[in-house]
């Protein structure tokens, strides 16, 4: 059975049996995979509490046939005991982690940069860096720009034309002018589009302090759930 050594963050897991756990977990250079954690819902597991979300570990693991198996685990940043003791902290990070679960569907491909931009997003939040609601914002746009769907928003669309930049198309990929909108793009004020802007870009200077406004909150959703083809449950947790 081969044996490789990898850094992984844990995105989420699963009960096995009476008490195993199959992890799913993003990493470094073999990204997303799934193992089974053997054991490690018994109160005297050795590393149980290192293979919960949030978590991010040096971890060995053995190849299985159907399944690897999760042999050693030690951690890196415990994430997990700042984000789980905040509400915010807790719903955004989750924004993060179904945002990557979701957006990396194939196992056991390479992808360091979606991993390098999820362990930022989430040290930021852990440590309070920014509001946590422009965190996981940031980050949804930033690993879909990784995976392709980077929006263009210093033009138009139509025409190129850099001013007069009043809708934003989200089936089209970016912003449109006044003359020459789709029917189906949505009126965007200064400011939204400024924080669109500077979310996907990670300015955070430009974003200040304060919070996002309602409509881009709306974009940021309707972004993420158009280009991922799916709903992202967790973004509907924040608008409850």
């Amino acid at each position: 059975m081969a044996i490789y050594r990898d850094e992984g963050m844990v995105l989420r897991t699963v009960k096995l049996g009476e008490a195993d756990r199959i992890v799913t977990i993003l990493t470094r250079g073999h990204g997303k995979i799934r193992a089974v954690a053997k054991g490690v819902r018994r109160t005297r597991s050795r590393f149980g509490a290192r293979l919960e979300p949030f978590m991010r570990d040096d971890l060995l693991i053995a190849q299985g046939r159907n399944l690897d198996i999760v042999s050693q685990a030690s951690s890196l940043a415990t994430y997990a005991d700042s984000i789980c003791a905040d509400y915010d902290l807790y719903a955004n990070g989750g924004v993060i982690l179904e945002t990557v679960d979701k957006l990396i569907t194939g196992e056991d491909q390479p992808a360091a940069d979606q991993y390098g931009l999820l362990v930022a997003a989430l040290a930021s939040l852990a440590a309070h860096r920014h509001d946590p609601r422009a965190i996981s914002a940031s980050y949804l746009l930033r690993a879909l720009a990784l995976a392709g769907w980077r929006p263009r928003l210093d033009s138009c669309l139509v025409c190129g034309r850099e001013d007069d930049l009043t809708h934003c198309s989200i089936s089209g990929g970016g912003v449109m002018c006044s003359a020459d909108r789709t029917t189906e793009a949505i009126r965007v004020d200064p400011v939204t589009l400024d924080q669109f802007r500077a979310l996907s870009r990670g300015d955070w200077r430009t974003l200040g302090s304060g919070p996002l406004t309602p409509l881009c909150d709306q974009l940021v959703e309707k972004w993420g759930e158009y280009y991922l083809e799916r709903p992202i449950h967790s973004l509907r947790l924040l608008d409850s």
